[in-house]
């Protein structure tokens, strides 16, 4: 049986269902923090459920899953994606594939991180309990490239918006429940972040460019998360 996560002492006896897609810049130009960023991800569970009981509040299940993109144009592997992972019964698995993320490649900036925000837009999010909450979390010190400006890739995926104007339209009804969706953006003050900022339910936290999110604070992403529920 899945035990409910944090107390919720302060809210109605609400079903909640929470999916949590990374989305993570495995460049080279996050080498300096990439083993942080991991940490983080593998203690993402303790901090949510604590956080989630000091706010009275609680959630009946919760899954994450990684998505790691580097450059189609000049990477092996430019998008790694990984299951669901439903915590805390499968958190060992779920470290052992982020243990796993290195910070190789990508060339120069920007990098492909519409193209995993595009990914993670589809991915198959629970339907179950009476509320939902689908939320995407990106980092990176890096801006991005345009959409298909890397097409000519063999890798590259067919099923992939146009632009950003689309992506948007994705994000806004398309292969998203406005109501569930929540966006978290660790990312620095280039192109496109400032504009997704406007996006429906989404949060930009900026980084600074070129320094591999090193000004990132996990407790800021959780409290802003946890805040959304």
């Amino acid at each position: 049986m899945v035990m409910p996560i944090g107390s919720g002492r302060g809210q109605s006896s609400l079903d909640y269902n929470v999916d949590l897609v990374m989305c993570i810049d495995a460049t080279a130009s996050m080498s300096p923090i990439i083993e942080e960023v991991k940490k983080n991800a593998k203690q993402f569970y303790k901090k949510f459920a604590e956080e989630m009981d000091r706010a009275e509040k609680s959630v009946q299940q919760f899954r994450i899953k990684v998505i790691v993109f580097r450059d189609y144009g000049c990477d092996s592997e430019p998008m790694v994606e990984s299951k669901f992972f439903e915590l805390d019964q499968e958190q060992e698995a779920f470290n052992e594939f982020v243990q796993n993320i290195e910070a190789i490649g990508g060339g120069d900036e920007p990098e492909n991180s519409l193209e995993a925000l595009a990914l993670a837009m589809k991915s198959d999010w629970t339907k179950e309990g009476a509320v939902q909450r689908h939320i995407i979390m990106l980092y990176t010190d890096a801006s991005a490239l345009e959409l298909g400006e890397r097409k000519e890739s063999p890798l590259y995926p067919t099923d992939i918006p146009k632009s950003i104007g689309e992506l948007r339209e994705w994000w806004e009804g398309q292969y998203m429940n406005r109501r569930a969706q929540r966006l978290l953006l660790f990312a620095p003050d280039s192109n496109p972040w400032p504009s997704c900022a406007d996006w429906a339910n989404t949060f930009h936290i900026a980084s600074k460019a070129g320094a591999g999110c090193d000004d990132t604070d996990i407790d800021t992403c959780i409290n802003l998360l946890v805040k959304s529920i």
